[in-house]
């Protein structure tokens, strides 16, 4: 257990973001926009492939994280806490001093690959994508799809442990996206693809 939670979080502590822009040229994405590691701030660099690769690894450590622990360990506690622990290295990576990014894309490589059948994980995805596409705000999309995948466990069938950790992804990435929250509410939130600072 103790080697899920270690490895897993320093999986998840990996900055993809900043390898990306730093190799790719684009400087120090803590610097540009809204200073966060994540696919949607690289975006904002100009650079889409970037923003690509940082999707991909920001999603692809949650995936590693739960996979190697469910080869090593068979256990879905042990897979949870691989996933919470990768994920929560994505939001405090002690690489760069526990400032990390808002933890979407590495929620979702963990949704898709913790429980024991997809559905959970797709379904969360499908709300993420349909939210999007009706209201435009990528922040709403992924607090909607957070807030739904402990129900989407739930209906699925999951074991416990991975309600648990869909509970814990989704409080954390309530309690980082606070200042989405609170533009939000004053209709302040910018749209996808509206060019704007904020994250």
């Amino acid at each position: 257990m103790l080697a899920a939670a270690v490895g897993g979080y320093l999986l998840g502590s990996i900055p993809f973001g900043v390898i990306a822009t730093r190799l790719g040229g684009a400087g120090d994405i803590t610097k540009v926009g809204s200073g966060n590691i994540g696919a949607t701030n690289v975006l904002r660099t100009g650079r889409k492939d970037l923003a690509a690769l940082t999707l991909i690894g920001d999603v692809g450590k949650g995936i590693l994280a739960v996979l190697l622990a469910k080869l090593l360990a068979h256990d879905p506690a042990v897979t949870a806490v691989a996933g919470g622990a990768a994920f929560l290295g994505h939001l405090f990576p002690v690489w760069l001093k526990f400032k990390g990014g808002k933890g979407v894309a590495t929620f979702f490589g963990v949704m898709l690959f913790a429980p024991l059948m997809p559905w959970a994980g797709l379904l969360a995805a499908a709300t993420w994508i349909a939210m999007a596409f009706l209201f435009r705000i990528s922040s709403l999309a992924a607090l909607t799809a957070a807030a739904l995948a402990p129900i989407y466990i739930l209906i699925t069938d999951e074991p416990y442990a991975y309600l648990w950790l869909a509970l814990f992804m989704a409080v954390l990435i309530f309690i980082r996206h606070r200042a989405n929250i609170g533009r939000l509410l004053k209709g302040e939130e910018p749209k996808i693809g509206a060019g704007k600072k904020k994250d």
